[in-house]
Protein backbone atom coordinates (compact mmCIF):
# COMPACT_ATOMS: atom_id res chain seq x y z
CA UNK A 1 0.00 0.00 0.00
CA UNK A 2 1.26 3.28 -0.84
CA UNK A 3 2.01 5.98 1.72
CA UNK A 4 -0.22 8.81 1.85
CA UNK A 5 1.94 10.62 4.32
CA UNK A 6 4.54 13.11 3.10
CA UNK A 7 5.54 15.80 5.66
CA UNK A 8 5.04 15.61 9.29
CA UNK A 9 6.34 18.67 11.43
CA UNK A 10 7.90 18.59 15.37
CA UNK A 11 7.34 21.58 17.92
CA UNK A 12 8.73 20.94 21.65
CA UNK A 13 6.73 23.46 23.57
CA UNK A 14 7.16 24.80 27.26
CA UNK A 15 10.19 24.05 29.75
CA UNK A 16 12.29 21.64 28.07
CA UNK A 17 13.39 18.32 29.50
CA UNK A 18 15.99 15.50 29.16
CA UNK A 19 15.14 13.14 26.06
CA UNK A 20 13.86 15.86 23.93
CA UNK A 21 16.37 15.50 21.18
CA UNK A 22 16.29 11.80 21.41
CA UNK A 23 12.46 11.68 20.58
CA UNK A 24 13.42 14.25 17.77
CA UNK A 25 15.79 12.11 16.83
CA UNK A 26 13.70 8.67 16.82
CA UNK A 27 10.83 10.26 15.21
CA UNK A 28 13.33 11.92 12.30
CA UNK A 29 14.76 8.39 11.82
CA UNK A 30 11.98 6.47 11.36
CA UNK A 31 9.99 9.06 9.16
CA UNK A 32 13.26 8.28 6.93
CA UNK A 33 12.79 4.99 6.71
CA UNK A 34 9.05 5.49 5.13
CA UNK A 35 9.80 8.41 2.47
CA UNK A 36 7.95 10.96 4.90
CA UNK A 37 9.63 14.23 5.44
CA UNK A 38 10.49 15.99 8.92
CA UNK A 39 10.35 19.35 9.72
CA UNK A 40 10.87 21.25 12.79
CA UNK A 41 9.39 24.35 14.01
CA UNK A 42 11.41 26.49 15.32
CA UNK A 43 10.31 27.65 19.07
CA UNK A 44 7.61 25.99 19.75
CA UNK A 45 4.01 27.23 19.43
CA UNK A 46 5.64 30.49 18.01
CA UNK A 47 7.22 28.50 15.30
CA UNK A 48 3.54 27.73 14.33
CA UNK A 49 2.96 30.96 14.77
CA UNK A 50 5.65 32.95 12.56
CA UNK A 51 5.81 29.81 10.07
CA UNK A 52 9.31 29.27 10.99
CA UNK A 53 10.57 25.73 10.61
CA UNK A 54 13.95 24.13 9.44
CA UNK A 55 13.65 20.76 8.13
CA UNK A 56 15.07 17.96 9.74
CA UNK A 57 17.48 15.04 8.41
CA UNK A 58 19.86 12.31 9.09
CA UNK A 59 22.36 13.81 6.81
CA UNK A 60 22.15 17.60 8.59
CA UNK A 61 22.90 15.79 12.40
CA UNK A 62 20.40 14.30 13.69
CA UNK A 63 22.14 11.39 14.65
CA UNK A 64 24.56 13.31 16.94
CA UNK A 65 21.49 14.11 19.03
CA UNK A 66 21.39 11.44 21.19
CA UNK A 67 23.51 12.31 24.07
CA UNK A 68 22.40 16.14 23.59
CA UNK A 69 20.42 17.94 25.99
CA UNK A 70 17.76 20.33 25.68
CA UNK A 71 16.24 20.91 22.31
CA UNK A 72 17.31 21.62 19.00
CA UNK A 73 14.37 23.52 17.44
CA UNK A 74 13.98 25.73 20.58
CA UNK A 75 10.95 25.54 23.17
CA UNK A 76 8.41 28.48 23.95
CA UNK A 77 7.46 28.45 27.67
CA UNK A 78 4.42 31.27 27.67
CA UNK A 79 2.83 30.79 24.25
CA UNK A 80 -1.55 30.11 24.05
CA UNK A 81 -2.19 31.01 20.58
CA UNK A 82 -5.73 30.39 21.24
CA UNK A 83 -5.34 33.60 23.89
CA UNK A 84 -2.29 35.84 22.46
CA UNK A 85 -1.19 39.17 23.48
CA UNK A 86 -1.24 41.35 20.37
CA UNK A 87 -0.61 45.43 20.54
CA UNK A 88 -3.43 47.13 19.15
CA UNK A 89 -3.15 50.42 16.98
CA UNK A 90 -3.14 52.44 20.34
CA UNK A 91 -0.11 50.33 21.96
CA UNK A 92 -2.22 48.58 24.39
CA UNK A 93 -2.57 44.44 24.58
CA UNK A 94 -5.44 42.69 23.76
CA UNK A 95 -5.85 38.95 23.56
CA UNK A 96 -6.84 37.12 20.59
CA UNK A 97 -7.41 33.62 19.07
CA UNK A 98 -5.05 33.08 16.48
CA UNK A 99 -5.14 29.69 15.96
CA UNK A 100 -7.05 29.44 12.78
CA UNK A 101 -4.10 31.57 11.23
CA UNK A 102 -1.84 28.62 12.90
CA UNK A 103 -3.63 25.83 11.11
CA UNK A 104 -3.94 27.86 7.54
CA UNK A 105 -0.07 28.20 8.07
CA UNK A 106 -0.06 24.39 8.55
CA UNK A 107 -2.28 23.76 5.53
CA UNK A 108 -0.48 25.85 3.39
CA UNK A 109 2.95 23.90 4.16
CA UNK A 110 1.18 20.47 3.48
CA UNK A 111 1.87 19.26 6.89
CA UNK A 112 -0.12 15.29 7.27
CA UNK A 113 1.05 15.49 10.57
CA UNK A 114 2.09 17.39 13.63
CA UNK A 115 4.12 15.53 16.67
CA UNK A 116 3.68 18.05 19.69
CA UNK A 117 6.22 17.34 22.19
CA UNK A 118 5.28 18.50 25.69
CA UNK A 119 3.49 18.92 29.06
CA UNK A 120 -0.35 19.43 30.08
CA UNK A 121 -0.57 23.48 28.82
CA UNK A 122 1.42 21.74 25.42
CA UNK A 123 -1.07 18.81 24.99
CA UNK A 124 -4.31 21.23 26.21
CA UNK A 125 -3.35 23.44 22.90
CA UNK A 126 -2.75 20.52 21.26
CA UNK A 127 -6.55 18.97 21.83
CA UNK A 128 -7.46 22.41 21.05
CA UNK A 129 -6.04 22.19 17.52
CA UNK A 130 -7.25 18.32 16.85
CA UNK A 131 -10.48 19.50 17.64
CA UNK A 132 -10.39 22.16 14.95
CA UNK A 133 -9.17 19.74 12.66
CA UNK A 134 -5.42 18.99 12.84
CA UNK A 135 -3.58 15.42 12.62
CA UNK A 136 -1.88 16.00 15.98
CA UNK A 137 0.20 13.46 17.61
CA UNK A 138 1.00 14.27 21.57
CA UNK A 139 3.99 13.39 23.27
CA UNK A 140 4.17 13.66 27.05
CA UNK A 141 6.80 15.41 28.11
CA UNK A 142 7.61 17.21 31.56
CA UNK A 143 10.23 16.03 34.47
CA UNK A 144 6.97 16.73 36.71
CA UNK A 145 5.05 13.78 35.66
CA UNK A 146 1.64 15.50 35.84
CA UNK A 147 -0.17 14.65 32.44
CA UNK A 148 -3.14 12.61 32.42
CA UNK A 149 -3.48 9.52 31.07
CA UNK A 150 0.31 8.13 30.51
CA UNK A 151 2.56 6.43 33.22
CA UNK A 152 5.22 8.29 33.09
CA UNK A 153 6.76 11.22 31.18
CA UNK A 154 10.06 11.37 29.80
CA UNK A 155 12.30 13.65 31.25
CA UNK A 156 10.71 12.26 34.96
CA UNK A 157 13.29 9.51 35.33
CA UNK A 158 16.38 11.59 34.78
CA UNK A 159 14.76 14.55 37.49
CA UNK A 160 14.68 11.81 40.06
CA UNK A 161 18.08 10.93 39.34
CA UNK A 162 19.47 13.78 39.13
CA UNK A 163 17.84 14.88 42.88
CA UNK A 164 18.63 11.20 44.65
CA UNK A 165 22.38 12.08 43.38
CA UNK A 166 21.81 15.35 45.29
CA UNK A 167 20.30 13.85 47.78
CA UNK A 168 22.65 10.45 48.77
CA UNK A 169 25.68 13.71 48.80
CA UNK A 170 23.74 15.64 51.39
CA UNK A 171 23.40 12.44 53.79
CA UNK A 172 27.24 13.13 54.53
CA UNK A 173 27.08 16.92 55.21
CA UNK A 174 24.08 16.15 57.92
CA UNK A 175 25.36 13.62 59.49
CA UNK A 176 28.92 15.34 59.79
CA UNK A 177 26.69 18.44 61.38
CA UNK A 178 23.98 16.83 62.60
CA UNK A 179 21.77 19.18 61.27
CA UNK A 180 18.35 18.89 59.04
CA UNK A 181 18.88 18.92 55.81
CA UNK A 182 16.10 19.95 53.61
CA UNK A 183 15.75 19.49 49.70
CA UNK A 184 13.52 21.82 47.91
CA UNK A 185 12.87 19.98 44.18
CA UNK A 186 10.94 20.76 41.51
CA UNK A 187 7.14 19.64 40.19
CA UNK A 188 4.76 22.37 40.94
CA UNK A 189 1.60 21.12 41.78
CA UNK A 190 2.53 17.14 41.55
CA UNK A 191 4.58 15.30 44.54
CA UNK A 192 6.17 12.80 41.87
CA UNK A 193 9.55 13.91 41.93
CA UNK A 194 9.76 14.48 45.63
CA UNK A 195 7.85 11.31 46.24
CA UNK A 196 10.55 9.12 44.20
CA UNK A 197 13.98 10.80 45.18
CA UNK A 198 13.16 10.94 48.90
CA UNK A 199 12.02 6.97 48.31
CA UNK A 200 15.28 7.00 46.68
CA UNK A 201 17.41 8.71 48.40
CA UNK A 202 16.12 7.18 52.23
CA UNK A 203 14.96 10.60 52.99
CA UNK A 204 13.29 10.84 56.57
CA UNK A 205 10.22 13.11 55.67
CA UNK A 206 8.79 13.87 52.09
CA UNK A 207 6.33 16.84 51.90
CA UNK A 208 4.19 16.98 48.39
CA UNK A 209 1.10 19.09 47.78
CA UNK A 210 -1.18 16.34 47.61
CA UNK A 211 -0.96 16.23 51.36
CA UNK A 212 -0.76 19.43 53.88
CA UNK A 213 1.88 19.01 55.94
CA UNK A 214 1.30 19.53 60.11
CA UNK A 215 4.68 21.21 61.95
CA UNK A 216 3.58 19.80 65.12
CA UNK A 217 3.89 16.00 63.41
CA UNK A 218 6.63 17.23 61.87
CA UNK A 219 8.65 17.65 65.12
CA UNK A 220 7.40 14.61 67.01
CA UNK A 221 8.54 12.63 63.55
CA UNK A 222 12.21 14.16 64.12
CA UNK A 223 12.09 13.43 68.15
CA UNK A 224 11.16 9.92 67.34
CA UNK A 225 13.93 9.25 65.00
CA UNK A 226 16.30 10.82 67.44
CA UNK A 227 15.36 9.26 70.43
CA UNK A 228 13.89 5.37 69.51
CA UNK A 229 16.24 5.02 66.41
CA UNK A 230 19.30 7.52 67.71
CA UNK A 231 19.20 9.77 64.13
CA UNK A 232 21.02 12.58 64.70
CA UNK A 233 20.63 14.11 61.33
CA UNK A 234 17.55 14.76 59.16
CA UNK A 235 16.70 14.53 55.73
CA UNK A 236 13.13 16.43 54.48
CA UNK A 237 12.31 16.52 50.37
CA UNK A 238 10.02 19.51 49.71
CA UNK A 239 8.22 19.78 46.46
CA UNK A 240 7.72 22.97 45.40
CA UNK A 241 4.45 23.03 45.65
CA UNK A 242 3.96 21.61 49.17
CA UNK A 243 1.50 23.52 51.32
CA UNK A 244 1.33 23.59 55.63
CA UNK A 245 -1.86 23.04 56.99
CA UNK A 246 -4.10 26.11 56.95
CA UNK A 247 -1.80 27.99 54.93
CA UNK A 248 -1.31 28.83 51.21
CA UNK A 249 1.04 28.07 48.30
CA UNK A 250 4.36 29.65 48.39
CA UNK A 251 4.78 31.65 45.37
CA UNK A 252 8.36 33.59 44.38
CA UNK A 253 6.85 35.23 41.21
CA UNK A 254 3.63 36.21 39.88
CA UNK A 255 3.75 36.75 35.84
CA UNK A 256 2.27 40.28 34.40
CA UNK A 257 0.51 37.50 31.93
CA UNK A 258 -3.64 37.13 31.52
CA UNK A 259 -3.06 34.63 28.46
CA UNK A 260 -4.61 32.17 30.11
CA UNK A 261 -1.52 29.67 30.89
CA UNK A 262 -0.30 29.37 34.31
CA UNK A 263 1.51 32.48 35.41
CA UNK A 264 2.51 31.57 39.24
CA UNK A 265 6.53 30.95 39.24
CA UNK A 266 6.81 28.58 42.79
CA UNK A 267 9.74 28.79 45.44
CA UNK A 268 11.15 29.29 48.49
CA UNK A 269 9.10 26.22 50.18
CA UNK A 270 12.60 24.25 51.51
CA UNK A 271 13.89 27.50 52.73
CA UNK A 272 10.38 28.00 55.01
CA UNK A 273 10.41 24.65 56.16
CA UNK A 274 13.84 24.54 56.94
CA UNK A 275 13.70 28.03 58.67
CA UNK A 276 10.55 26.40 60.81
CA UNK A 277 12.51 23.22 61.85
CA UNK A 278 14.74 25.00 62.96
CA UNK A 279 13.12 27.42 65.02
CA UNK A 280 10.93 24.74 66.44
CA UNK A 281 13.33 21.79 66.65
CA UNK A 282 16.94 23.98 67.76
CA UNK A 283 18.78 21.42 65.55
CA UNK A 284 20.67 23.67 62.76
CA UNK A 285 18.58 23.56 59.48
CA UNK A 286 19.98 24.52 56.08
CA UNK A 287 17.91 24.37 52.62
CA UNK A 288 19.35 23.14 49.20
CA UNK A 289 17.20 24.57 46.42
CA UNK A 290 17.28 22.35 43.50
CA UNK A 291 16.52 23.41 39.42
CA UNK A 292 16.83 20.94 36.71
CA UNK A 293 18.13 22.94 33.65
CA UNK A 294 19.49 21.21 30.35
CA UNK A 295 21.65 22.96 27.28
CA UNK A 296 20.00 23.92 24.18
CA UNK A 297 22.21 23.32 20.99
CA UNK A 298 21.78 26.37 18.96
CA UNK A 299 24.30 25.79 16.36
CA UNK A 300 21.82 23.11 14.60
CA UNK A 301 19.14 25.77 14.22
CA UNK A 302 21.18 28.51 12.07
CA UNK A 303 19.53 28.90 9.10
Amino acid sequence: MKNKIKKIAILTNGGDAPGLNAVIRAIVKTAEKHNIKSYGYIDGFRGLLNNEYVELTSKQGVDKLLSRGGTVIGTSNSTNLFNFPVKNKSGKIEYKDLSDMCIENVKKLGFDYIFTLGGDGTQKSARDFAKKGLNIIGIPKTIDNDVADTDMTFGFLTAVNTVTEAIDKLHTTGESHKRIMVVEVMGRYAGWIALYSAIAGGADICLIPEIKYDFEKLVKHIEKKKTKYNKKYMIVVVSEGAIEKEGNLIVKKVLNDSSGLDNIRLGGAGDYVARKLEELTNIPARNTTLRLYTKRWKSYCTR
